[in-house]
């Protein structure tokens, strides 16, 4: 009598388990995974267009032939992290897998940068499109830490494009900025090649103040 009191609580427990609502469950998974390829194909869709805003963007230089390693000032391995429109960090560009992110290994010689992308397509930047250098932390939707981003800036058609790069050792970003920096042609000589004469000043500050 005693056991059968102990099982009766056993029995009303098993009947009063709740029963799994497995239609509900798949149809809560399957609207799940249809808003997640929703979203993807927005993004692909949003993709597409702005590549076809910039489709008067030129074909990327190709690099006239594979770099001689003794002809090298600097190297870098590290990663590519995309394009943008100069000064405008969030203005992605897309045009000829430019927006890709991959692997990078970079080359600076006298003739300009190459970039070499496994999986993704490789460019050269000549010399004399070289702009500027600088440190950042962030672009195309990627933030850094603070200098964590090494900004290549260069002329590309009628566009000046920020390109970002990381190495894998940051600290090499320093070096590139200065090498960089000497090869971009000099603000005067900008101006003059447009037309625009420069000014020249030969104030020299001193400790003094302006020498006379």
């Amino acid at each position: 009598m005693r056991t059968a009191n102990l099982l009766l609580p056993l029995a009303a427990e098993e009947k009063s388990a709740e029963v799994t609502d497995w239609a509900a469950r798949i149809g809560w998974v399957a609207g799940l995974l249809f808003f997640i390829a929703f979203v993807y194909w927005l993004m692909r869709q949003g993709w597409s267009w702005r590549g076809s805003l910039q489709s008067d963007l030129p074909e990327l230089p190709a690099r006239p032939s594979s770099p001689d390693p003794a002809e090298a000032r600097l190297t870098l391995a590290g990663r590519y992290h995309g394009s943008t429109t100069a000064g405008q960090w969030l203005d992605r560009i897309v045009a000829h897998g430019l927006g890709a992110r991959s692997r990078v290994e970079l080359t600076l010689t006298d003739a300009g940068l190459d970039v070499v992308r496994p999986g993704a397509t490789d460019f050269f930047i000549p010399a004399e499109r070289l702009r500027e250098a600088r440190l950042d932390k962030g672009i195309a939707g990627k933030v850094l830490a603070e200098g964590g981003l090494l900004i290549v800036t260069w002329a590309h058609g009628d566009r000046l494009i920020d390109s970002g790069f990381r190495s894998d050792r940051s600290a090499e970003h320093a070096a590139w900025v200065d090498a960089l920096a000497a090869m971009a042609p000099a603000p005067a000589a900008s101006t003059a090649a447009a037309g625009t004469p420069a000014t020249a000043t030969n104030t020299t500050t001193t400790t003094e103040g302006p020498a006379r």
